[in-house]
């Protein structure tokens, strides 16, 4: 049996456009919503980027909540991180080394934030705290599987049995704040 993640029936991300020149409209932000609730894992991503091996890698990135990101960071190679919430909101929370919170941010256009920079090496994940929300990230490539994350040791991976118990303890730990934020 596929777990969630890696189901063949349902692609990690959608094709990206063949066009050179790509509009970020409100039917392509909700043809990548529409697809997020179809998908297993309750998030896809749609690349403007036509390679991987491309200098900077963009995408939206569509999720509902509930959608798992395990705890990762971007650090060999190191790569920094930005992400722009165009729709919905996220909780984003940053860990030290050895998995203790040390930041919790609100992004949204209800919250204090509207986006998240974020520096090589930071462990982080974040969650949808609204339906349909949509994201615009960028980094810097080239893209490589086996290198691109590096999973924090703390944390379940995706799809294992204790990745909801730890997702709905991240979200315990922090819904007082996102409730006053929302």
């Amino acid at each position: 049996m596929n777990s969630p993640d890696r189901s063949p029936e349902f692609p990690r991300a959608l094709q990206a456009p063949s066009t050179q020149t790509t509009g970020i409209s409100p039917a392509l932000i909700s043809q990548v919503m529409d697809a997020s609730r179809q998908s297993p894992r309750g998030r896809v991503a749609m690349p403007f980027h036509k390679s991987c091996d491309d200098s900077l890698q963009r995408m939206l990135n569509a999720l509902q909540p509930g959608s798992y990101i395990p705890p990762h960071r971007h650090g060999s190679p190191p790569k920094a991180e930005s992400i722009v919430v165009l729709k919905g909101a996220i909780c984003y929370v940053g860990f030290s080394e050895s998995g203790v919170i040390d930041t919790v941010l609100f992004a949204g256009s209800e919250c204090p934030f509207l986006g998240i920079d974020i520096d090589a090496n930071v462990y982080h994940t974040f969650f949808a705290i609204k339906p349909d929300t949509v994201l615009f990230e960028a980094k810097p490539g080239p893209y490589d599987e086996a290198t691109d994350k590096q999973f924090a040791p703390w944390a379940p991976a995706e799809g294992s049995v204790d990745s909801r118990e730890f997702l709905a303890k991240l979200e315990e730990l922090t819904r007082p704040s996102w409730k006053a934020e929302v």
